[in-house]
């Protein structure tokens, strides 16, 4: 059986498009998901100001994410941590070695999107591991993705050791992968040769065609690759969050965190080493 998919939830413990995505996705990789939850942390909270957080009754809790394990199409763990999100995200990456972890909009389209970006954040720069991030709202459809499209700057990077990760997601549906630079006027264009060697190295996929990459112009780096993936119709928007990114102060004026708060489709975040 393939590697599992970790699909952390929020407290209300809830069905959400985010698990429905997590079960297409696992069905024809024949993987299991295991229910990732963290009781007594705040994190993926629904914000309220006038109420503090408390979590839910931990027998109800634990029914209905038990019930919520039971409905899936696939073989699905329920595991509960009493520590807080990144430790518990920690102890579970080391334990299930999963493809990847999945999170959906904590408490549902009415939570702003900063709780999704402050969420990643904190799971990129604590424990980097592949990000599939599904939002709230969007007409994007049911997993598995077959048009995926890859966002590069041009400049060398270093991932992690998981780069099987889109190999594998592109064969269960004989996927495609394309790949988008955007030029703006502080960042001129750089050409299909030089940026196709940038993604080249890291053996992500087979060999990728100079056709299927795309250098466009645009004023805003979000805007170009955002108006990309509508053109080619993208199921799945792939992009490499550097270091420097996640654990700087400015994190929230990234084109990784604007993505994920910008991005109509699922998104995955491939957290880089430099």
């Amino acid at each position: 059986m393939a590697s599992p998919l970790v699909v952390l939830t929020d407290f209300h413990a809830v069905t959400n498009r985010a698990l429905s995505y997590a079960a297409g996705l696992a069905e024809p990789l024949q993987a299991k998901l295991v229910l990732l939850h963290a009781r007594y942390d705040a994190l993926l909270a629904p914000l309220d100001d006038d109420l503090p957080y408390a979590p839910l009754n931990d027998q109800a809790t634990d029914r209905a994410l038990q019930r919520l394990a039971n409905a899936q199409p696939v073989p699905t763990l329920v595991e509960v941590s009493e520590r807080e999100l990144p430790e518990a995200v920690r102890a579970a990456v080391l334990h299930h070695h999963p493809l990847l972890l999945v999170l959906g909009q904590p408490g549902g389209a009415s939570t702003p999107a900063e709780v999704l970006t402050s969420t990643a954040e904190t799971l990129l720069s604590t424990v980097p591991y592949p990000l599939l991030l599904l939002p709230a709202l969007g007409d994007w459809q049911a997993a598995p993705p077959r048009r995926l499209l890859l966002a590069v700057d041009g400049q060398p990077f270093v991932l992690h050791q998981y780069q099987d990760v889109l190999r594998q997601l592109l064969g269960v549906a004989d996927g495609t992968l394309a790949v988008v630079r955007v030029a703006d006027s502080s960042h001129g264009r750089l050409g299909v040769d030089a940026i196709l060697r940038t993604v080249a190295t890291h053996d992500l996929t087979d060999e990728l065609a100079p056709e299927l990459l795309s250098e466009v112009d645009n004023i805003s780096v979000v805007g170009g690759v955002l108006a990309e993936a509508a053109r080619q119709h993208t199921d799945l928007l792939v992009v490499v969050a550097r270091r420097h990114s996640l654990l700087g102060r400015l994190f929230h004026r990234s084109v990784t965190a604007q993505l994920i708060e910008q991005s109509p489709i699922p998104l995955l975040v491939l957290p880089a080493q430099d």
